[in-house]
């Protein structure tokens, strides 16, 4: 079996070659880059894959004796309920389970590296890298996967806001508790100090035009050397970290229902109300009118 939304390079089977149930796999608001499903085997479980995206394991019933593959390593261990696997991005993992007489749940988490590059920038851990695991617990990531499985479950009831702010949360979940930084800095990659000059100079120019020849100038490169390094290094180009910092800006200021639509665009830099409004849609999914 291959589940859709963001786990297409999945394949998941039962003991006997059958798919198993999912109990939710819904394609989630906006541009969150997290994607998650619920998936319940009968007696015994079989995963492979080889994804783009960051793969997050939870064990949510049944003990059961498992042997994981990732990379080249093996291991062979009894998981339980709360048992966390992580896949990164490119690597190749498998498992298989013992058969038992019981059902064998699992929350399945699929992260864009890009996504998860932005949150450790922001972060102050430009050069994060999200470690293997092949067994181990985290109560706190658990929890937040299943709210995340309940919201996604319930069809998104408080709405896609209340998604990104949970994938966030999952996001520096990562970042703090499953990721490690070089001893020494990454060469081609743009340096902590640099990100926050460039962080700060947009912030206090938001609502003036910005050139990525300032921000180059900034990080003490040329505009397209910085442009290559700058993606590298955040997950997106720096147009898109622009907008997604006027985006941050923009719904703070909706939030605070003191000025209006077309005042707050004005404020945090875009072209207009309409140009804003695309964005919000785009990225979390909601017209801006519904937060007002």
């Amino acid at each position: 079996m291959r589940l859709m939304s963001g786990f297409a390079e999945i394949r998941l089977s039962q003991k006997d070659g059958s798919p198993p149930h999912t109990v939710v796999a819904a394609r989630p608001p906006g541009e969150s880059g997290v994607s998650i499903a619920n998936v319940r085997f009968d007696r015994a479980a079989c995963i492979s894959a080889a994804s783009r995206r960051h793969l997050i394991f939870l064990q949510t019933s049944a003990r059961v004796p498992i042997e994981c593959r990732m990379d080249g390593r093996v291991s062979r261990h009894q998981a339980d309920t709360g048992s966390l696997a992580i896949c990164p991005a490119e690597i190749e993992a498998s498992a298989e389970t013992a058969e038992i007489e019981a059902i064998i749940g699992l929350l399945l988490i699929a992260v864009d590296p890009a996504q998860l590059a932005l949150a450790a920038a922001e972060d102050a851990a430009v050069d994060a890298r999200l470690d293997i695991r092949m067994s181990g617990r985290d109560p706190g990531l658990l929890a937040i996967a299943q709210r995340l499985a309940a919201e996604s479950g319930s069809g998104y009831p408080n709405g896609s806001l209340y998604w990104s702010e949970m994938t966030n949360c999952l996001l520096g979940r990562l970042v703090q508790c499953h990721s490690s930084t070089p001893g020494i800095p990454v060469r081609g990659r743009l340096g902590h100090h640099a990100l926050q000059r460039i962080r700060d100079h947009i912030l206090a120019n938001l609502a003036e035009p910005i050139e990525v020849d300032d921000l180059a100038a900034l990080a003490g490169r040329s505009a397209f050397h910085f442009s290559r390094v700058f993606s590298r290094s955040v997950g997106m180009t720096p147009y898109r970290y622009v907008i997604h910092l006027r985006l941050q800006a923009a719904l703070d200021r909706i939030r605070e229902r003191r000025m209006s639509l077309a005042e707050i665009a004005a404020d945090t830099g875009f072209s207009d109300q309409s140009h804003m409004s695309r964005w919000i849609r785009r990225v979390h999914g909601i017209a801006p009118s519904a937060l007002s």
